[in-house]
C-alpha cells in the first residue's frame, strides 16, 4: 500500500453511508446533502461506489476518476463481486489520490457514499482500512448503515438483518447508526407482527422466535434461530432509527443521532449553548419518539401489545 502523509491538523466530520444493494444509500446522500445545505453546512459528497454511474447529487469526489467497475470487469475478466473487491483494494493502494481530492474540501462536512456489497463491511478489510486512514487524517466519522424497512414484515429476514448489522458494527469499528430506510414502503410486502418500536429497539426477541415457530419451514430450525438471537442479545448493540428521506422530521431525528455519534454536536461550528449540548449528551428519548412518529405515519394500527400478539401465535 502506498504510504501517505498525515492530513494537516483540523477536524473534519462526516458520515460513512453503507448497506446492502438497493437500501437507498445514494438517495440518502442526496437527501442529506440537501437537508444539511439548507441548514447552512457546506457538504461534500464523496462517491466511493465504482459501480454508481447515475449520481443524483452534486458529487465533490468521484472514485470513477480513479477506477470503475466496468473497466475492471472488462480488463481483468472478473465478476461484479470480485470486481468491487478489486476496486476497493485499488483505492486502498491509492490513498494518496483520495487524500489529494479531500484536501480541496477542508472546511466541509463529508458524506461518503459506499458500495453495496455486504462482504465489504462484514468481513473484508478494505473499508475498515479506509476508515482507519481517514481517522489518521483527523476525520471524525459515524457509520450510517441502511437496510430496507420492509424486512421487518418477515421474522426470518429481520433476524438476518440483525446479524448483518451486528457483523458490520464489529468489523467497521465506527460509531454506528442503523437505519430502517424507505419507511413509507414498510408494509408493502405484508403487515408488521408487532409495533414498530419492537423492531427499532430490538426488544425481547423470544417473541420473534415464537412467531417464526408458526411457520412450518422454520419450525425445524428453532434451535439455530435461538442461538442467533442469543448472540444478538448478548452483544446488545443493535438498534434502529426509522427513515423516510422525504420526511423532514425523520431526517432531523437521523441527523441528531449522527451528530451525537461523530461528535459534531460538541463542536463550535454551530455555536451551541451548554444547555443544548447537555440535552444531546444525555440522549433524551428522541429514538423512541422517532419510532412513535414513524409508527403513526406509516404503520397500520395493531391494537395489541407484543406479549398479546405473541400469545395469539
Amino acid at each position: 500500500m502506498v504510504s501517505v502523509e498525515p492530513r494537516a491538523p483540523g477536524l473534519a466530520f462526516g458520515q460513512v453511508v453503507i448497506g446492502p444493494p438497493g437500501s437507498g444509500k445514494t438517495t440518502y446522500c442526496s437527501g442529506m446533502q440537501e437537508f444539511l445545505s439548507k441548514m447552512g453546512r457546506k457538504v461534500a459528497v464523496v462517491n466511493l461506489d465504482p459501480a454508481n454511474d447515475r449520481i443524483p447529487y452534486q458529487c465533490s469526489v468521484d472514485i470513477a476518476e480513479l477506477v470503475t467497475l466496468d473497466d475492471v470487469m472488462d480488463n481483468l475478466k472478473l465478476g461484479p463481486n470480485g470486481g468491487l473487491i478489486y476496486c476497493m483494494e485499488y483505492l486502498e493502494a491509492n490513498f494518496d489520490w483520495l487524500q489529494e481530492k479531500l484536501e480541496q474540501y477542508k472546511d466541509h462536512y463529508f458524506l461518503f457514499d459506499c458500495p453495496g456489497q455486504v462482504e465489504l463491511y462484514t468481513h473484508h478489510s478494505s473499508v475498515k482500512n479506509m476508515v482507519a486512514q481517514l481517522t489518521k487524517w483527523n476525520f471524525r466519522l459515524a457509520a450510517v448503515h441502511l437496510v430496507d424497512s420492509h424486512y421487518c414484515t418477515d421474522a426470518s429476514k429481520f433476524i438476518s438483518i440483525l446479524c448483518t448489522s451486528l457483523a458490520t458494527m464489529l468489523n467497521v469499528e465506527l460509531p454506528h447508526i442503523n437505519i430502517l430506510s424507505k419507511m413509507d414502503l414498510i408494509e408493502q410486502f405484508g403487515k408488521l407482527a408487532f409495533n414498530l418500536d419492537y423492531y427499532t429497539e430490538v426488544l425481547d426477541l423470544s417473541y420473534l422466535l415464537d412467531h417464526l415457530a408458526s411457520d412450518p419451514f422454520f419450525k425445524n430450525f428453532r434451535q439455530l434461530n435461538s442461538k442467533l438471537v442469543e448472540v444478538i442479545e448478548d452483544y446488545g448493540l443493535v438498534s434502529f432509527l426509522p427513515l423516510n428521506v422525504q420526511d423532514k422530521e425523520s431526517m432531523k431525528h437521523v441527523m441528531r443521532a449522527v451528530d451525537k455519534a461523530n461528535g459534531y454536536c460538541f463542536g463550535k461550528e454551530e455555536q451551541q449553548s451548554l444547555e443544548a449540548m447537555m440535552s444531546v449528551a444525555v440522549g433524551g428519548d428522541f429514538q423512541f419518539a422517532a419510532a412513535m412518529d414513524a409508527q403513526e405515519k406509516y404503520v397500520s394500527p395493531i391494537g395489541k401489545s407484543v406479549k398479546e400478539e405473541a400469545m395469539d401465535l
